[in-house]
């Protein structure tokens, strides 16, 4: 009867909190749990509701197919942070601990600024922090930062793909000299990240850089385009994020900027990005990690044991397969992944943060374990290490035919070779100002 009353008491504080708990959390010591710093209302609503949408059908998924992980249920909860700071530390800190009893895998906010705003907390608490497709930088050096992934692609590698592909669009990198290109991008810490890189590309290729910042959350942007209009670029890079996107598409076309010239980066990329301007997207390109569709088998399994039978986390069905679900379903695969991998080491139990940061350091999605996980496309090949927290750094590039993705391009690879000096730099200047002495990646197993 006490244990019960404790359980009682555990969901009761998690409700007054303003948690929402999942169905599946009544076996706690056999359960590993996933805390959801979510966001499903505010400016940024489509990207929240579509990835933690993704990311919840996915262990739904794992649930009702394999019963869990080896035997492991997996249990979640979400906390409402708006996208702002302060709550996203907020819960943070609510839901670290676990719930009632179930430890703590990993935290994915999909915020840079909530990230940024946890990093030191995450590690001091031992649970790893994931940060797919964004986040710091030099992160991406484990001996630095063990417990912060910027899993497929961080911000370095993003703007050296998009330099990359313009450049095979020129007819070779070494076309670029002379060449306009202007990156308008969110006035937040995540617009402003890749600036120096940019800076630095354009000084090694010779092109004309011009930044443009537009305020959040982006919603009026004339003086930006009508400069642009004026300087005349070869490209535009859109580094954008909710609403500043489709306006950004509906003001050039007001301005007579040709929209095949405007290249969206990882998060101006989605359906949410592109449908809302009408016409005025057709023809804009943008980069993704992953495709939208339905025809991976991973995601016709999900269809099969969770939207068909009615337990789909989305609002509106029609968004299953879209850009923002399926990276959400991506970001389930490689914390399921690390659960896994973890599992083979630490045993086929609840296991707490710290094991779990070994696993997601001991990924290895080849093609044979990307075929197995019904995956092969939808995710690029990943190799993680103690070292190496991003594992793969390419990017392919997808266009707006008015109401689809197409991708258009192979994998383009960032030059990892020039930006990780930049990053080993960065990141062993942050441990000296912070004390910490980095490990050491050649002796970890």
């Amino acid at each position: 009867m006490k244990g019960i009353l404790n359980k009682y008491a555990g969901v009761m504080l998690a409700m007054s909190l303003g948690v929402a708990i999942s169905a599946n959390s009544a076996q706690a010591d056999s359960e590993q749990y996933f805390p959801l710093q979510s966001y499903r209302i505010g400016p940024y609503a489509a990207g929240g509701t579509g990835f933690f949408g993704g990311f919840i059908d996915y262990l739904q998924y794992i649930n009702a197919k394999d019963g869990g992980v080896n035997g492991v249920k997996l249990t979640w909860s979400e906390c409402e942070t708006e996208y702002v700071v302060e709550k996203g530390v907020e819960c943070y800190e609510r839901l670290k601990q676990g719930l009632n009893g179930a430890p703590a895998a990993a935290t994915n906010p999909l915020s840079v600024g909530i990230a940024y705003a946890t990093l030191d907390r995450s590690t001091a608490d031992k649970l790893p922090l994931i940060t797919i497709n964004h986040g710091r930088t030099d992160s991406t050096d484990g001996s630095v930062f063990p417990y912060i992934f910027p899993l497929q692609l961080n911000p370095y590698s993003e703007v050296s793909a998009i330099i990359n592909y313009i450049g095979v669009q020129a007819g070779g990198l070494d076309k670029l000299k002379g060449q306009k290109i202007v990156t308008l991008y969110h006035g937040s810490p995540y617009g402003k990240e890749t600036s120096p890189i940019l800076e630095l590309l354009a000084k090694k290729y010779g092109f004309e850089l011009t930044l443009l910042e537009v305020p959040h959350p982006g919603n009026e942007q004339q003086s930006q385009w009508l400069n642009i209009r004026r300087i005349k670029p070869d490209w535009v890079i859109l580094r954008g994020w909710g609403v500043m996107n489709p306006v950004a598409l509906k003001t050039a076309q007001k301005t007579g900027f040709p929209v095949d010239h405007i290249i969206g980066n990882i998060w101006s990329n989605s359906e949410d990005d592109a449908a809302p301007a009408g016409n005025a997207a057709k023809g804009f390109i943008s980069i993704t990690t992953h495709p939208s569709g339905t025809a991976f088998p991973v995601l016709q399994d999900i269809d099969k044991y969770v939207i068909q039978p009615g337990k789909g986390n989305l609002a509106d069905p029609k968004r299953f397969g879209t850009v923002y679900y399926n990276l959400g379903v991506v970001n389930g695969i490689l914390n399921v992944e690390a659960v896994k991998v973890a599992q083979q080491k630490f045993g086929n139990r609840p296991l707490t943060g710290e094991e779990v940061r070994w696993g997601f350091e001991n990924i290895k999605l080849d093609q044979n374990r990307l075929e197995e996980l019904g995956a092969l496309g939808l995710v690029q090949p990943l190799k993680l290490s103690c070292s190496d927290h991003e594992g793969g750094g390419a990017v392919r590039f997808q266009q707006w035919d008015g109401s689809k993705w197409n991708v258009i391009s192979d994998w383009i690879l960032a030059d990892r070779e020039l930006l990780r000096p930049i990053i080993e730099e960065s990141s062993h200047k942050y441990a000296a100002e912070k004390g910490i002495t980095p490990r050491d990646c050649a002796k970890e197993s």
